[in-house]
């Protein structure tokens, strides 16, 4: 399986992504969108949108999606098997309000 997620370095959904990832123990490629404009440029020219986390799973984009809608897709494709294993981080929660204050003094808007 080929995946890329388009991510931001520090954010709730994106890190529901990764922990999705990690419990599944798949290899992906994490694209950060908020430090590259072309990787942010490249995520909303496949996904047709602005929002992320964004993921490509073998061609097919899943836009603006959380780390258990991912997982539901993998489950549901038959791309991965159901697990015990848990998840080390919320897979369905946005960031904190912390997390946003934060991240305000840091995003570069591309467009």
């Amino acid at each position: 399986m080929i995946i890329k997620a388009y991510l931001k370095p520090s954010c709730g959904w994106s890190n529901g992504v990764r922990a999705v990832m990690r419990k599944h123990g798949l290899k992906f490629e994490d694209i950060d969108i908020i430090n590259n404009r072309a990787n942010y440029a490249e995520m909303v020219q496949k996904s047709g949108q602005p929002l992320s986390p964004c993921v490509e799973i073998d061609g097919v984009m899943l836009a603006d999606v959380s780390g258990e809608e991912v997982e539901n897709y993998m489950l549901s494709n038959d791309l991965v098997k159901p697990t015990d294993a848990t998840a080390d981080a919320a897979t369905d929660s946005g960031c904190s309000r912390e997390e946003h204050a934060k991240m305000a003094t840091k995003t570069i808007r591309f467009f």
